[in-house]
């Protein structure tokens, strides 16, 4: 029997509220192996942070199993790393100290660690910069090399480009590629962006809304580095579309069916 690094077996949850209540997820089947990279994709409200979340054991209120190496996730932990959409820097702390985090850079093994993930995330020469002094695309370096500090079996990546412009986001998704197949830490990124998802991923993961399942998983074998002019990535994108707009178009229907 094969083992998955990661494997969510009928995932469903359900926020109360007064009233009523909302089924944000269900019946979620997913595995995730060692070293892959999985983009999430759907409408807004279709459950996707929340699933991140969950992964993350920052929520322990569901139905169903979620196992990280064959373990059940109780909640969060070093084998974990987070990333949000904002950077959620310390203003008051250098770029080494903001990627040591609570460890002390007194400690040999933990100034080494943290020079190895500057080297990676290729901000040499900013050791001692403070977050007021980085670009956008800077400021999630540092973060993503404090979610790699203590080496997590899994990297969660909730939209952490789409506060930035064009160029840098563009920048800062081959930069995310390169750390990625130099550590192959796996990771599951989610994003409202088509071509994002396609120029990542090994598996584009398309959820639907009202209740949030699964939809689709649209495997992406391109070969990397890939280029989004390319025929073939062009395919790609619009097969990851089409199955996109289906479900738009049923959660537009479902949504402005009293108007």
């Amino acid at each position: 029997m094969t083992t998955h690094l990661l494997e969510i077996e009928n995932l469903s949850k359900r926020f109360e509220r007064q009233g009523g209540g909302v089924q944000a997820l269900q019946n979620i089947r997913l595995q995730a192996e060692e070293g892959e990279f999985l983009t999430v994709i759907g409408p807004s409200g279709c459950g996707k942070s929340t699933l991140l979340r969950i992964v993350a054991g920052l929520d322990a209120d569901y139905e169903g199993e979620v196992r990280l190496a064959g373990g059940r996730i109780a909640g969060p932990g070093i084998d974990k790393g987070f990333i949000f959409q904002e950077p959620r820097l310390f203003p008051w702390l250098t770029v080494e100290k903001n990627i040591a985090a609570d460890l002390s850079l007194r400690d040999k093994a933990t100034r080494r660690r943290v020079s190895e993930l500057i080297e990676l995330v290729k901000l040499n020469g900013f050791e001692k910069a403070y977050p007021r002094e980085l670009s956008g695309g800077m400021a999630q370096r540092v973060a993503i090399a404090r979610a790699l500090l203590r080496n997590p079996r899994v990297l969660l990546l909730d939209e952490p480009f789409g506060a930035l412009d064009a160029f840098t986001r563009a920048h800062m998704q081959e930069a995310l590629l390169d750390i990625w197949q130099t550590n192959r830490t796996t990771m599951i990124f989610v994003t409202h962006d088509i071509d994002e998802a396609v120029f990542l991923a090994n598996r584009v993961v398309i959820l639907k809304p009202r209740p949030g399942e699964i939809s689709s998983i649209v495997p992406v074998t391109l070969p990397y580095p890939r280029k989004k002019t390319t025929p073939v990535f062009q395919d790609l994108r619009l097969r990851v579309l089409s199955e996109f707009e289906k479900i738009e178009e049923v959660a537009w229907g479902e949504s402005g069916a009293g108007i």
